[in-house]
C-alpha cells in the first residue's frame, strides 16, 4: 500500500506515508483565541487535516466557526472535514465529512458532497463495516477506539492487528483514532495506519499543541520506519 491511494483531497495523499489527522475540542468558546492557537500548531509539523467537531452546537455556531478555521487550515494545504452533517459540509463548503455509523450513510454522504469532497466513516472495530463504507465510496475508514478516550464514548475498542490487515488488504486508507497519545501512537503508525487521528493528545499536550504537533511527527517518522 502506498500514498498514492484514492483519497477526496489532494491534501490528503501526499508523502509520508501516515499523517497526523487533528479533531478540534469538543467546544470551540473564543474562536479568534483558538485560531491562534491552531495556526501555531499547523505550523510545527505536517497535518493533513482538521476535522471539525462541535456535537450539539447550532448550524450557525458551526458555519462561524468554518468561517473563522478554514482560511487557517487551507492556507496550510490542511483539508477541513466537518464532524456528523454533509448537508453543511455542502452548505459552507467545507473539503469533506466524516459520518458515523448513526448518521448519514456513506452513500448519503456523498450524494450530499457531491464527488470532489472527502467522505470519511467510522467504522469501529468492524473489517465487515469498512469493507462496505469502501464499496460505497468513502475516501478513508476510521478503526478504534484503541485506547481509552475522555473525548467521546466508544462503543469498542480496536486492536493494532486491524490496521495491518486492512492494509495488505485494501486500497482505501485507514484512519487511526481513540485515546492516541504521543507516547502510544508509534506502534499505530508501525501496525499500518495511514493517518493518526488526534484531539485531546494534541490539546491538551502538557507542552502546548504546537510542541504536541511536532511530537506526534518525530514519532510518526520513526513508526514508518519501522512497518514491515
Amino acid at each position: 500500500m502506498t500514498n498514492a491511494r484514492r483519497a477526496g483531497s489532494a491534501s490528503l495523499v501526499t508523502t509520508p506515508a501516515c499523517r497526523l489527522y487533528l479533531i478540534t475540542p469538543p467546544r470551540i468558546d473564543d474562536l479568534a483565541a483558538f485560531g491562534g492557537t491552531l495556526s501555531t500548531a499547523l505550523d510545527a509539523g505536517d497535518v493533513a487535516a482538521l476535522q471539525l467537531r462541535l456535537k450539539d452546537a447550532p448550524d450557525a455556531a458551526i458555519a462561524a466557526a468554518v468561517e473563522a478555521l478554514a482560511p487557517i487550515a487551507r492556507g496550510r494545504d490542511v483539508a477541513l472535514i466537518l464532524n456528523d452533517r454533509p448537508d453543511l459540509a455542502a452548505r459552507l463548503g467545507c473539503d469533506g465529512v466524516h459520518v458515523g455509523q448513526d448518521d448519514a450513510s456513506c452513500a448519503e454522504a456523498r450524494r450530499l458532497v457531491g464527488p470532489d469532497r472527502i467522505v470519511g466513516v467510522t467504522c469501529h472495530d468492524s473489517r465487515h463495516l469498512a469493507m462496505e463504507a469502501a464499496e460505497a465510496g468513502a475516501d478513508y475508514v476510521a478503526f478504534g477506539a484503541f485506547f481509552e478516550t475522555a473525548t467521546k464514548d466508544a462503543p469498542t475498542r480496536a486492536e493494532p492487528e486491524i490496521l495491518t490487515i486492512w492494509q495488505e488488504t485494501m486500497q482505501v486508507p485507514c484512519v487511526a483514532i481513540g485515546g492516541i497519545t504521543v507516547d502510544n501512537c508509534r506502534g499505530l503508525v508501525t501496525a499500518g495506519a495511514d493517518f493518526i487521528a488526534v484531539s485531546a493528545g494534541v490539546w491538551s499536550y502538557p507542552a502546548g499543541p504546537a510542541a504536541a504537533v511536532a511530537a506526534f511527527n518525530a514519532e510518526i517518522a520513526t513508526g514508518l520506519s519501522t512497518r514491515g
